[in-house]
């Protein structure tokens, strides 16, 4: 009965506490996007520093990348136990510091930490399933771990819009903290003895050291006053980029399967739609709800949930592919990053000059054209790749995401400082040049529509 019913057993006390005690780990990144752009305008007004606004996002993406790249190598050298206590620590330290920040500076510095302690504790809640759940009951868990994406698209905005008034947006930081604390203190009680863990033999420590280079130097053009040298760090953002795919792709040690370079190769142009299509959206992430308060006068629960709009259209749109999709790749693969690229340009004229109900449906929009194509990217991806490398090359297809996200934002920073938003939004400014900041990186998504024509091809 309990095969058959996996979700009977999952309930059990064995299971039950458990399961939840990871799908508070998954939520402490699940809500954190969403809860950070809600509350953005309000910790800008109290501690100054708009023109760090894209770092926000860069900062905790970068730490991620670090972090979840590292993780199953220090699981498997220290033990999954002690690893996701440490790292629950790092996330909680990383909430105090922006909870105390006094400054953008040390604020950022706090959303690296964060993206550390986050980025390591998903994967590994993902590496402990199997050594504390038996196999018949892998998808049900799988599926809770999904639904907390989901659950975080609600629940994000409403956290973001209920402690973003004054500063009791420190109040929800100590919160996120605290729930840190209780996490890494009940897995000491809960988890399972160590098991062997598979981890990749090395860390690839020089790819990781320039992105982190290559993310710092785009998002210093938007601190920089100097036109000459803005223009330097952009063109040292993009060339250290490239040196970074051209050293991965020799080395023994890999942050991406062997042919992510390789833009004639189905996973090489799979991977390449990933981080454009991130890099050409994420500006509406890290701007949008900055733009609609300011314009609008909405508040920042109000604007959180626009923005959420985003992530409610690719699960809509994902579950109703998953189950009438079959058969049909290419179509869908086509048209949602039709979506992605018609779903850019609409929302930055909807943004900055529509009603937010016109702002919402963009948002809407965006995030369908995601949930239309992402798993047939994947797919693509996964089935392009050599059997040795088709573990890697899924665990690559976030890495992919997230470098695409920091890269993004830290255009999308630089970008906001040359347009004159430095000192903050002026609603008159914003509606006049605001798509010029939402545009950026549309190139990028014009690109992702040319190769996914090509990858439509193979399936």
């Amino acid at each position: 009965m309990a095969a058959l019913n996996p979700w009977r057993e999952l309930r059990s006390a064995r299971y039950g506490l458990l399961l939840a005690l990871m799908c508070l780990g998954i939520w402490l990144n699940a809500a954190d996007t969403l809860v950070t752009v809600t509350i953005m305008p309000s910790v800008a007004r109290a501690i100054g520093g708009y023109e760090w606004f894209g770092w926000t996002v860069a900062a905790y993406l970068v730490g991620s990348i670090l972090a979840s790249a590292c993780a199953a190598r220090l699981a498997g050298d220290f033990g999954i136990r002690r690893m996701t206590i440490l790292f629950g620590l790092v996330y909680a330290a990383g909430c105090a510091l922006g909870a105390l920040a006094p400054a953008m500076p040390l604020f950022v510095l706090g959303r690296f930490v964060q993206g550390i302690g986050a980025g390591a504790i998903v994967a590994l809640c993902y590496i402990a399933i199997p050594g504390n759940f038996p196999e018949r009951v892998w998808p049900a868990v799988f599926g809770a771990i999904s639904a907390i994406w989901g659950i975080a698209t609600l629940l994000g905005p409403l956290l973001g819009g209920l402690f973003a008034t004054g500063q009791h947006w420190r109040t929800l930081f100590w919160l996120f903290a605290a729930q840190a604390l209780i996490f890494a203190a009940l897995i000491r009680w809960l988890a399972a003895a160590d098991g062997q863990v598979d981890a990749a033999k090395g860390i690839p420590a020089r790819q990781l050291a320039l992105l982190l280079s290559s993310v710092t130097a785009l998002g210093s053009a938007g601190l920089v006053t100097h036109t000459f040298v803005a223009g330097a760090l952009v063109v040292a953002s993009a060339g250290g980029f490239l040196w970074l795919l051209s050293i991965d792709r020799v080395s023994q040690v890999r942050l991406l399967p062997r042919d992510a370079a390789n833009l004639k190769s189905a996973a090489g142009q799979g991977y390449f739609i990933i981080f454009a299509t991130e890099a050409a959206a994420i500006g509406f992430s890290v701007y949008g709800a900055a733009f609609l308060q300011a314009i609008h006068g909405l508040s920042a629960l109000l604007a959180g949930f626009i923005l959420g709009g985003i992530a409610a259209g690719w699960t809509v749109t994902a579950l109703l592919v998953s189950r009438g999709g079959a058969g049909r790749d290419a179509l869908w693969l086509r048209l949602g990053i039709g979506i992605i690229t018609a779903g850019i340009v609409f929302g930055s004229w909807a943004v900055p000059r529509g009603a937010p109900a016109v702002a919402a449906l963009a948002m809407l929009l965006l995030g369908s054209g995601f949930g239309l194509a992402w798993a047939f990217i994947a797919k693509a991806i996964i089935g392009g790749l050599k059997g040795e490398e088709r573990d890697a090359g899924s665990t690559a297809i976030p890495t992919a995401q997230l470098i695409g996200g920091a890269f993004g934002s830290a255009g999308a920073g630089a970008m906001a400082a040359a347009l004159g938003f430095r000192e903050g939004i002026d609603a008159e400014r914003a509606i006049r040049i605001g798509p010029l900041l939402f545009l950026i990186f549309l190139p990028f998504g014009l690109a992702a529509l040319a190769a996914a024509f090509k990858l439509a091809r193979r399936l």
